[in-house]
């Protein structure tokens, strides 16, 4: 469904060139479920916005939906539906009017447009709101109108760019099923970035993560969690403690990535459950009390400080992609 070589994108911006995606590979098979995490300032937004026509891309190639993205660009929008971020419906219309007029916008019929607006509505938990203004809805029933309009035209793809950002946890868990059965009952390959690591993991059969503009990682969220060598603990000690703590740990068969701060000893070992009474009986003998321990299987966050050296919500913040909105192509 995607296919993507050596894509890449420069922006020249207060003088100097920034290369903000690096010649990304990708490959996305239909009917899957793909995430696509990275900080800002990875690339991920420049690629995203490349793979759907709205960025021209400085270098490579890409076929989005069977159409070449360089060549035949409408018949990539033909083919795929995006949702951006902020949404783009208009406070004052309707949901009903809304649907129309994006079908109508896409060649649709008046009667194909209501159809179709009205089979979306119902299978998206927007039935009966045909006649509310938008800026009347909740904020998980804005979500659910956006990914109606991205699929009013019945897109073999679809593309969702933080999908549940500033949702409330009830809201992004019934955003998350309706976005599991675009796949698994409708055959719709879907597309997601997202800062939500449980969500990637929930939702995704497949990650790609991307850092300074390349692709660093990719494979299921089980796989990626099996590159994480070992279980992690955390031990909580008095501070006094703290280097006495950090001795013991580091004497655990196979411990690894030890570190302390005051109070607070971390380490990762094979596995967790072994070492645990292991660990509280040398604690016990070297006369070192412990106020509290944690051990926890890897997950996508571990992952992603293993790849980048940083946490994905650590790593937001603005970033080398700021260019593309004032910078011109290089």
């Amino acid at each position: 469904m995607i296919t993507a070589r050596g894509l890449a994108r420069r922006f020249s911006a207060r003088g100097r060139t920034v290369n903000a995606v690096r010649g990304v590979d990708l490959d996305v098979a239909e009917g899957e479920l793909v995430g696509f995490l990275g900080p800002n300032g990875a690339g991920k937004t420049t690629t995203l916005r490349m793979l759907t026509t709205l960025l021209r891309p400085t270098a490579g190639t890409a076929t989005v939906a069977g159409h070449d993205l360089l060549r035949d660009p409408l018949g990539v929008r033909t083919r795929i539906g995006y949702v951006a971020q902020g949404g783009g419906t208009h406070p004052e219309c309707t949901v009903g009017e809304e649907l129309e007029l994006q079908g109508r916008l896409y060649g649709l019929g008046r009667a194909e447009a209501l159809r179709r607006g009205a089979e979306l509505t119902d299978r998206l938990d927007l039935a009966d709101l045909d006649a509310r203004p938008t800026k009347t809805l909740s904020g998980g029933q804005r979500r659910r109108l956006d990914i109606a309009l991205g699929l009013i035209h019945q897109p073999a793809l679809v593309f969702l760019d933080e999908p549940t950002t500033g949702l409330d946890p009830q809201s992004r868990a019934n955003l998350w099923e309706h976005i599991r059965r675009l796949r698994a009952e409708h055959g719709v390959t879907v597309f997601l970035t997202t800062h939500y690591l449980d969500e990637a993991d929930a939702l995704c059969d497949r990650i790609l993560v991307i850092d300074h503009g390349r692709i660093v990682a990719g494979g299921s969220p089980d796989s990626l969690k099996a590159q994480v060598s070992g279980d992690g603990m955390t031990v909580d000690v008095a501070r006094e403690h703290t280097t006495a703590a950090m001795d013991v740990a580091g004497r655990l068969p196979g411990a690894h990535e030890v570190a302390a701060e005051p109070g607070t000893v971390r380490l990762r070992v094979p596995r967790g459950d072994q070492a645990l009474p292991e660990l509280l009986r040398a604690l016990d003998a070297a006369g070192v009390p412990m106020l509290a321990v944690q051990v926890h299987r890897p997950t996508l966050d571990d992952v992603f400080l293993t790849l980048t050296g940083r946490t994905l919500r650590d790593a937001e913040g603005p970033g080398p992609e700021a260019p593309e909105e004032s910078g011109h192509a290089a």
